[in-house]
């Protein structure tokens, strides 16, 4: 699925290719989606939906208000990025070397911040840097900050159910 980016990327201002590669995108990743949702029981699934559903609708509102107000949150990006290496990095470790509940519940809870926080990050970007041509890759990055966060807290939900 993420093959289909770099042509996305390149192709985000071309009319109908941008619309074909965002559509690939999209069922590419809906199919790890289900696979994922498949071997999950219901009732969690629908936990984790509406538990991410609730935290994007206050959170995009939180960012819009604030920036309403004169609030400025690009400085998060160099946080969140680094943050984001330090979780990849702790995923490869978990793999090589497991860690216990706490460490996975920790791990989680971690990731749940870090992927907040980048849909604060681009939603304040989407408000304010990006122009109105750049709508494909504007969705692209709230998709997958989104879809991140509802496979976090999935995670999360079917680890303490455990």
């Amino acid at each position: 699925s993420y093959a289909v980016l770099w042509p996305l990327h390149i192709y985000q201002q071309k009319h109908p290719l941008n619309f074909i590669f965002l559509g690939l995108f999209t069922a590419s990743l809906s199919l790890t989606v289900g696979v994922s949702c498949a071997n999950t029981e219901g009732r969690i699934v629908l936990e984790a939906l509406v538990l991410t559903s609730a935290v994007v609708l206050a959170l995009t509102g939180y960012t819009f208000w604030a920036s309403k107000k004169g609030k400025d949150f690009s400085f998060l990006g160099p946080i969140l990025f680094t943050s984001l290496v330090v979780l990849l990095v702790t995923s490869f470790i978990q793999m090589v070397f497991p860690l216990g509940p706490a460490s996975v519940a920790i791990y989680g809870a971690f990731s749940a911040i870090i992927f907040s926080g980048y849909i604060i990050y681009d939603t304040d970007n989407l408000i304010k840097r990006f122009t109105y041509d750049e709508y494909i890759w504007a969705s692209v990055t709230l998709y997958l900050d989104i879809l991140n966060l509802f496979l976090t807290i999935l995670r999360m939900m079917r680890q303490g159910d455990n």
